[in-house]
């Protein structure tokens, strides 16, 4: 750790960095906080728990965007910053907590005030940023939106619902704006362009870790294991798999994403919001799977069901075809991923008018679309060619240089 203070810093991009074992500790926390929130929709498969989660997972997901964002670009490990750390771990504790009950209980004001000193840390983390020259432009502006927004989520533990909603929109409206009215900022201080990339990846699959427990209860909810539970189970670990490798390889979500200009501080955005749809459809397309499993041979899925996972599906579509526009080196167009975004709504309009159906039967259309559009990701990344002295010679495009090298 080296001497107990010391000086904040900007980290050096040049030679970039790794994830930290304290800030895979950190991600943990967060993980099991997620599990926390997600628990009651194990029990409610409705679109009532699905109103109830999104909005505890979007404070949970944005504290945690915010806090590794943060650390992206300053450089310090000193006894103050893993000080700081451990308050931000424990009151995401107690956010966890406070999360199983409906959104206008006691305990969600909990949750809203749990969250506000999250941030309120975070807004303590900008102010020693401050000290950074370069910085003080950037630190300066996340300190006002942000700890503006921490205030009015504090606020909002006195406030009785249903007014205690509208604070609610107003704070998370200035918490979600607070970076996009910062996007210059992103170029004078650019996050490193390979460790944000290395921490989403690995947040994702955590996340796609905490499905294959979801899954594995569903499994173990099985006794006599007739065909349909067994294809249940595969294909369902299948559905998981593919979706690894479409995030992985397909849209190359963790490859460098440099920051040099307006464009790419846009680009890069969009990649990091993506995040959030791809994440709350891995948390409830992971426990469709467990009820399908569950459920499989013995009684069929309601519309609801059919629904709720489908919705969930296509905002994974979705957030893969935003993620796969805009990741790194391989930065192309929005049109080129057409076909993924037109799937999205057909996926979820398909699943609003299927009537209650077997639960093995909705897992392989899922498969089956996930597989198709992983190998249309895979073929837009096929390395191109040209000819030397009549050979054909397999080379790479850098889309952002304008140069071509060969590999």
């Amino acid at each position: 750790m080296g001497s107990l203070i010391v000086p904040l810093r900007l980290r050096s991009i040049e030679h970039g960095r790794k994830v930290t074992w304290l800030e895979l500790f950190f991600d943990l926390v967060f993980v099991a906080a997620v599990a926390q929130v997600a628990s009651p929709l194990h029990e409610a498969y409705t679109p009532e728990g699905l109103i109830r989660l999104t909005p505890l997972f979007a404070l949970i997901w944005w504290a945690w965007t915010g806090t590794s964002i943060f650390a992206t670009r300053f450089d310090t490990d000193d006894v103050i910053q893993r000080g700081l750390t451990l308050l931000q771990m424990f009151a995401v504790a107690i956010m966890a907590a406070n999360a199983r009950d409906a959104l206008d209980s006691r305990s969600s004001a909990g949750f809203a005030a749990a969250y506000a000193v999250v941030r309120l840390i975070l807004v303590v983390q900008y102010a020693r940023a401050r000290t950074v020259p370069a910085a003080r432009r950037l630190a300066t502006h996340y300190l006002t939106g942000h700890g503006s927004a921490a205030l009015l989520w504090l606020a909002s533990a006195i406030v009785p619902a249903p007014e205690r909603f509208a604070v609610w929109a107003l704070a998370f409206a200035l918490d979600l704006g607070t970076p996009w009215l910062g996007v210059r900022h992103n170029v004078e201080v650019p996050p490193d362009p390979s460790h944000l990339p290395e921490r989403f990846g690995l947040f994702t699959l955590i996340l796609l870790g905490e499905s294959v427990v979801a899954l594995m209860r569903g499994i173990e909810s099985q006794e006599n294991w007739p065909i349909e539970a067994v294809a249940s189970a595969f294909l369902g670990m299948s559905l998981l798999f593919v979706l690894w490798w479409w995030y992985f390889d397909g849209a190359a979500a963790t490859e460098a994403h440099p920051v040099r200009s307006h464009a790419d501080a846009v680009r890069f955005h969009i990649w990091s919001y993506a995040h959030f749809p791809l994440s709350l459809g891995i948390v409830v397309l992971g426990v469709g799977i467990e009820r399908s499993v569950t459920a499989a041979a013995h009684i069929r899925l309601e519309r609801a069901d059919v629904a709720i996972m489908t919705v969930a599906a296509a905002g994974i579509v979705a957030a893969m075809g935003a993620i796969g526009a805009t990741s790194g080196a391989r930065t192309r167009s929005f049109r080129a991923h057409a076909v993924t975004f037109a799937a999205a709504p057909c996926i979820a309009a398909t699943g609003a008018v299927v009537p209650a159906l077997q639960p093995v039967w909705l897992i392989v259309g899922l498969c089956v679309v996930f597989a198709g559009l992983l190998t249309a990701a895979e073929s837009r990344r096929r390395p191109q060619r040209i000819r030397v002295a009549g050979r054909l010679l397999p080379v790479a495009a850098d889309l952002q240089g304008g140069h071509r090298q060969r590999i």
